[in-house]
């Protein structure tokens, strides 16, 4: 087994080193290699050959074990992304500068390669699947992880808690977009806009990484829990994301309860100098974190939360009350449904039944919910893992968003605008091959402004299990998107959407709570 890291290296020299690299990997992880074409005796043959070369060590007792890459054959492609941490202020904000994974074409040519400089042990290396943010984000999280974890393993994860200032917690991502091309191109749109789904899915790695900073230990240790998304509250885009000017994303924890905290984000852009710190702010998130102990998988304590500033007590104060509104909506879905909500059911579903029994009757300007459902299917791969081995948050919200978006698509027919996130939940864990079902539809439109219609799409994803012939919900998104101003103005416009079951009813009757008063007044 290597004991030490790996640098990558990637090259089709030969499948003999094909063969070799596999052979590696495959120690790495703990397996027993599966040998085919290539003997053992070639490969350690060929190990012991680009050893010497390499290093120009003497002989090793034996050629695979200790054996390391070196940088010079490793194809010269990206800076290393580093997690700086200033002891010396601890308010001071933590910065992870972000780089494109590729050289922009404008540049001298260089190999291409789709890995990192320099790998870490593969215990501690998540899936390669992920963004240039995530992969700093990634490396950032890994340094915890690297410091000495023996005394942290046989310490209680409910002992030993501190309070913590937001302070420090908070961290940052710089988003170079102006001076980056090839990071520009990464979250580029075919509109010319900044990709949302990948946005979303470096707003739950970054808010990953904050969780692991407030739960950590004094002198750096973290304590045998695992941190998982429980929630995320609705996300409102406040302002359009433009591709080519500078952004950054802030955060922090800024509530806890006994075992859950919640992890404000920020994701500011300014255009112009001049702009003030409120007018800056594209949009705002909140994702809900719980604790988990390693060991038995029940809920851990974590560390209290000790706000400083009149702003960080204000969101203490509001993420609270969020945190009661939660728990009074799960005890009223308890109850049983009334007289008023029977009726609004069977108000609800009256147009449906129209289409079911008298389609040629039926309103030309509406459709069923179930004639705008689309449905996409894929296996859980090991490159989109987190730390824990399990399927990464953001990948989920991202394929998400994506099916969402074609969804808005082609129920409109033509190109949606993303407005919010209404609300995602993560009800129970995806596992690496685990065969994932994603399926969404409308569930309701919004026409009380002919200038702004709103396309509200839900998206299930259900984990199947076709051995033991069950299905299970996972995970369940909201999304909300609008047709663009200028569509508008050519007299485009939107059909409603009614329900044809008792069971579509009701959900689309859950969501219109959930939103509160705007919504209840809304024409499906």
């Amino acid at each position: 087994h290597l004991r030490k890291p790996l640098l990558a290296f990637r090259s089709p020299k030969s499948y003999l080193h094909e063969a070799f690299l596999s052979y590696l990997f495959t120690l790495e992880s703990g397996q027993k290699p599966h040998l085919n074409s290539v003997s053992e005796t070639k490969i350690h043959e060929y190990g012991k050959s680009i050893n010497s070369n390499l290093l120009n060590s003497s002989k090793q007792r034996n050629p695979i074990d200790n054996f390391r890459f070196c940088d010079q054959m490793a194809p010269k492609i990206t800076q290393i992304r580093s997690f700086t941490n200033a002891k010396k202020d601890p308010s001071s904000d933590t910065s992870i500068p972000v780089v494109s994974t590729i050289s922009s074409p404008f540049e001298a040519s260089q190999p291409i390669d789709a890995g990192s400089s320099i790998r870490k042990p593969m215990s501690l290396w998540p899936g390669m699947y992920h963004s240039p943010v995530t992969n700093a984000l990634w490396e950032a999280r890994s340094t915890i992880f690297e410091k000495p974890i023996e005394s942290a393993i046989k310490t209680d994860p409910q002992s030993e808690l501190v309070p913590k200032t937001p302070s420090q917690s908070r961290t940052s991502v710089n988003y170079k977009f102006s001076s980056d091309y090839t990071l520009r191109e990464q979250y580029r749109n075919p509109w010319n806009e900044i990709r949302m789904g990948k946005l979303l899915e470096d707003l739950d790695a970054l808010a990953g990484t904050i969780s692991f900073k407030h739960c950590r230990s004094i002198d750096g240790t973290t304590r045998p829990i695992l941190l998982v998304t429980a929630s995320v509250d609705k996300i409102v885009l406040k302002k359009p994301i433009c591709v080519d000017t500078d952004l950054t994303i802030v955060g922090a924890v800024t509530w806890v309860g006994r075992s859950s905290m919640e992890i404000q984000l920020e994701v500011t852009q300014s255009k112009q100098e001049n702009d003030s710190p409120s007018e800056n702010v594209a949009l705002v998130a909140n994702f809900t974190f719980v604790a988990r102990d390693s060991k038995t998988g029940k809920s851990a304590l974590v560390n209290q939360v000790s706000p400083e500033t009149d702003q960080e007590k204000l969101l203490w104060e509001e993420a609270e009350a969020r945190n009661q509104m939660r728990k009074k909506k799960r005890e009223e879905k308890k109850q049983e449904v009334g007289k008023v909500e029977a009726e609004r059911l069977q108000s609800l579903l009256a147009e449906g039944r129209v289409f079911c029994d008298l389609p040629a009757l039926a309103d030309r300007d509406s459709i069923l919910i179930r004639d705008t459902c689309l449905e996409n299917s894929l296996i859980c791969q090991p490159q989109q893992r987190n730390f824990h081995g399990r399927i990464f948050g953001g990948f989920l919200m991202q394929r998400a968003f994506s099916l969402a978006f074609a969804t808005a698509y082609a129920f409109a027919g033509m190109s949606p605008r993303f407005v919010e996130v209404d609300h995602v939940d993560f009800l129970r864990p995806v596992d690496v091959g685990d065969f994932l079902r994603l399926k969404s539809c409308v569930l309701f439109t919004e026409l009380e402004n002919p200038a702004r219609p709103l396309i509200n799409v839900e998206v299930v994803a259900h984990v199947t299990q076709p051995e033991l012939r069950s299905s299970e919900v996972s995970n369940i998104f909201y999304f909300a998107f609008t047709i663009r101003p200028e569509a508008m103005k050519s007299g485009f416009k939107i059909r409603s959407v009614v329900p044809a079951t008792e069971e579509e009813a009701r959900r689309v009757l859950e969501r219109m709570d959930a939103e509160g008063i705007q919504l209840t007044k809304s024409k499906l």
